[in-house]
C-alpha cells in the first residue's frame, strides 16, 4: 500500500474498499443462489474479503495517526524554537477571524 502521500493512501484505500466490497457482494450473491458446501465456501471467501478490507482500514488509520503525531511534534518543536513568531501568528489569525466574524 502506498502511504507516502495522503492522496496515495486515500486512493489506495478507496480502491481497496471498492474492490473488496464488490468481491464480497458478488460472492454473497453466488452463495445465496448456491446450496451446501458451495454456499459455505462462498460465504467464507466473502468474509475473508471483508477481513482484508478491515485490515486495510486499520493500516491507513495507523498511518494517519502516525502522520498526525509527527505534525504535532513538528508544531510543538516550532513553537518552542520560535515562541514570539508563534504568538504573532496566533494573534494575526485571531484578528483575521475576529474581522471575518464581525462582518457577518
Amino acid at each position: 500500500m502506498n502511504t507516502t502521500s495522503p492522496e496515495g493512501a486515500k486512493d489506495n484505500l478507496i480502491d481497496s474498499v471498492k474492490s473488496s466490497l464488490n468481491d464480497a457482494e458478488n460472492l454473497l450473491r453466488e452463495a445465496a443462489a448456491s446450496t451446501g458446501d458451495k454456499a459455505a465456501e462462498l460465504r467464507d471467501r466473502a468474509m475473508t474479503s471483508l477481513k482484508r478490507t478491515r485490515e486495510s482500514l486499520y493500516e491507513v488509520q495507523d498511518a494517519l495517526m502516525e502522520r498526525g503525531r509527527k505534525a504535532a511534534r513538528a508544531t510543538d518543536d516550532y513553537v518552542h524554537d520560535n515562541p514570539w513568531q508563534a504568538i504573532g501568528i496566533a494573534g494575526v489569525t485571531g484578528l483575521l477571524l475576529g474581522l471575518l466574524i464581525s462582518r457577518r
